[in-house]
């Protein structure tokens, strides 16, 4: 089961400001980064469903996670429907995140206080996510969806609405200025953040220092 309420997701989401967003097949690999993230002050982080046996390595991760980084709140990407939902849940996912909106996870994710973050392009399809009991709604993909226009422009009338954009973030203090001058909640960000050496290796040592960065300046800018 989870080890952090759905509130304490959305609060440790806003405070952090930040969400990797991370698959690989290999679990050493997994470890490495998640540990790298941890160290540069991540305490969220979106483990992909990409991959066959994605759970199995997600499993060994969530256990690797609460033993070694025991204040980081893991959960699941890129599911999509209810059945999937309730497998991640069974393996002790903190939160899911859905790059669609399908009410039927909803309820999965509700009768087990899992925080849900629904992927959204439209204000009906927030304000929909938000009645189904959503609390930080995703945009997805948010350069596409409209940048952070959309999400000021979405501001205007739900200011209410708590928005996590993930595609087209970027560690630049350019790229997040605007996502949060916009009045994102936090931002969900992928293969910008992880560095490869001139190997192909994930570089684990700049994977920290970026963090650490990034995060500095995410609270500089709000």
């Amino acid at each position: 089961m989870a080890r952090f309420t759905r509130i304490e997701v959305a609060q440790q989401m806003k405070d952090t400001g930040m969400v990797p967003v991370f698959y690989h097949p290999d679990i050493e690999v997994c470890k490495k980064v998640l540990k790298a993230c941890y160290d540069g002050g991540v305490r969220v982080f979106e483990f992909t469903n990409r991959g066959d046996y994605a759970h199995e390595v997600f499993n060994a991760l969530n256990k690797y996670a609460a033993e070694n980084t025991p204040d980081m709140i893991l959960g699941i990407g890129s599911v999509i429907d209810a059945g999937t939902t309730s497998l991640y849940i069974q393996n002790g996912a903190n939160f899911i995140v859905s790059p669609i909106l399908n009410a039927d996870m909803a309820k999965v994710c509700n009768r087990r206080k899992i925080a849900w973050s629904p992927g959204c392009g439209s204000l009906t399809e927030i304000s929909f996510a938000e009645e189904l009991g959503a609390e930080v709604v995703k945009i997805f993909p948010g350069t596409q969806v409209g940048g952070p226009s959309f999400v000021a422009a979405v501001k205007g009338p739900f200011p209410w609405s708590s928005i996590m954009p993930t595609g087209g973030v970027e560690p630049t203090e350019e790229n997040l200025k605007g996502w949060f001058n916009a009045g994102v909640h936090c931002v969900g960000m992928g293969s910008k953040l992880f560095a490869k050496n001139a190997d192909g290796e994930y570089d684990y040592v700049k994977l920290t220092a970026t963090v650490k960065s990034t995060l500095a300046m995410i609270k500089n800018l709000r």
